[in-house]
């Protein structure tokens, strides 16, 4: 190399990391509470094979009804194959910490457990606009050309923000950060400008186990797996069908999601309250009474989850969910909400409901409402429920 060469890779360099500087600088301005910067290659450079992983995952069908996952698993390796032209990928997160524990309302069967994250406004709404400004603000002052994310397209955020030193993939699969634990949001902005890159961050999780072993349904065969078909996140938001019976009771009163395995992280005691402004709702989703949900009709069910996560899995799926809850609380007064979903439009509630009739009623009472409704039945998963 030459020394005008030289000079010229210098001062590349010194650009970079300049550009990098302001880049970070207007990110913490907009409110994202880590951003750190890798290229579209560090996934090469992990401690694991994050490419590997994911080909196991699918291949050994793991990630059940996510289809998009097995669909997409080619471009989802590698950055590369979603924008050949990108040369840096800038990470950022956007702390969700809850000011108290999210696990105490599993002591309070009548109520409904939402997870963390989905309690106000759905974060690909807030991050994505944020993401857009400062996108746009990158585009403005280098001239190259930009493209947001927002775990709307196939690329592996969580390796990507390891590669970037943001955290670590934790045994629970999910990214753990040594200053804000394992409550995340993570956005990406994917650019043709040359920014300098941070180092990757390396596996802190030591021989700790709490994630897996809090698990109800043991969802992880072995640390850094996970089986989602037994994930109750899973099971409540993205199973479209009747929850399978052997995991009923184990959900408890989760009626959306499953805070468990990322609520006795060790490292959350580092985590700072977000502020949760950010993701305030128009009204408050906390923990509802589980009769609440169990008398919700689609519009209303629409009207209270406006613009949360919740809203996005539909009515049919979320009252589903809350009779599953309803017959693990042993309260035989939530009886008066589940009979009238007996004979609810939707299979998916009537089968529920038959499932909470049986575990809050007499067997006699539930013979009565077999009798009632049986010839009248042509679902077929509505009837082997009853039968």
């Amino acid at each position: 190399m030459t020394t005008a060469e030289a000079s010229n890779d210098a001062t590349d360099d010194a650009d970079a990391a300049q550009a990098s500087a302001w880049v970070k600088a207007e990110a913490v301005a907009l409110g994202f509470d880590d951003v750190r910067i890798t290229t579209p290659d560090g996934l090469e450079h992990l401690p694991y094979d994050a490419a590997g992983a994911l080909d196991r995952f699918v291949a050994e069908g793991r990630h059940g009804e996510m289809e998009w996952m097995a669909a997409h698993a080619a471009r989802r390796r590698d950055p590369r194959a979603l924008w050949s032209e990108a040369q840096s990928i800038v990470m950022l997160a956007m702390s969700y910490a809850p000011a108290h524990d999210p696990l105490a309302v599993l002591d309070a069967p009548t109520r409904a457990a939402i997870s963390v994250y989905a309690r106000g406004k759905d974060y690909h709404d807030v991050m994505k606009a944020r993401l857009k400004q400062l996108a746009r603000t990158i585009a403005e002052r280098t001239g190259d050309e930009v493209k947001v994310f927002v775990d709307t397209a196939p690329l592996m955020e969580k390796p990507l923000a390891m590669s970037a030193g943001i955290g670590w993939q934790g045994k629970h699969t999910n990214l753990v950060s040594r200053r804000h634990g394992s409550w995340l949001f993570l956005g990406a902005v994917l650019t043709t400008a040359r920014l300098a890159a941070d180092a990757a961050e390396r596996d802190h999780c030591g021989s700790c186990r709490r994630c897996l072993d809090v698990c109800p349904t043991a969802a992880f065969p072995a640390p850094y797996r996970l089986d989602a078909r037994r994930c109750i996140a899973y099971l409540t938001i993205e199973h479209k069908g009747h929850i399978p019976h052997e995991f009923r009771a184990a959900i408890g009163n989760r009626v959306f999601g499953c805070d468990d395995c990322l609520a006795v992280c060790p490292w959350n005691k580092f985590a700072a309250v977000s502020r949760e402004t950010r993701f305030a709702a128009r009204e408050a989703t906390d923990d509802p009474p589980l009769a609440a949900l169990l008398a919700l009709d689609d519009a209303a069910f629409r009207e209270r989850f406006a613009g949360t996560p919740v809203k996005r899995t539909g009515r049919d799926r979320v009252v589903r969910n809350a009779l599953i809850a309803a017959g693990n609380s042993s309260e035989a007064g939530l009886l008066a909400d589940v009979r009238p979903l007996l004979d609810d439009a939707s299979p998916l509630v009537r089968a529920a409901a038959i499932w909470a009739l049986r575990r809050l009623a007499s067997a006699n009472d539930c013979d009565r409402e077999r009798r009632r409704r049986l010839e009248l039945e042509t679902d077929a998963d509505v009837l082997a429920e009853w039968l």
